[in-house]
């Protein structure tokens, strides 16, 4: 999908990320696993790093050393998985 602009509220639904903002003295992992059951909330089709720059924008630039600043980065960094590796396949076994 190409890039557009969003609210808030359609980026952040339930307001998770915007809260981890606020929570003082959060960590990394608890940030890390607000992430996660925000990245699952991202409709099938859109790009996650479209979202993941926009709430940089909405949130990450005033706080570049909170937790879920470097959560959200690292989203940027990673690359998305092509397709499931499980079965004979994932673990290495030849199928010929």
């Amino acid at each position: 999908m190409g890039r557009r602009a969003m609210d808030e509220k359609t980026l952040d639904p339930k307001g998770v990320i915007r809260e981890s903002y606020n929570i003082d003295g959060i960590s990394e992992p608890e940030c890390r696993s607000i992430f996660f059951d925000w990245a699952i909330g991202v409709p099938v089709g859109e790009d996650p790093k479209d979202w993941i720059r926009q709430l940089l924008v909405l949130h990450g630039l005033d706080a570049p050393d909170h937790p879920m600043t470097r959560v959200l980065t690292e989203g940027l960094d990673r690359p998305a998985r092509t397709g499931r590796r499980g079965g004979r396949r994932g673990r290495g076994i030849d199928v010929s």
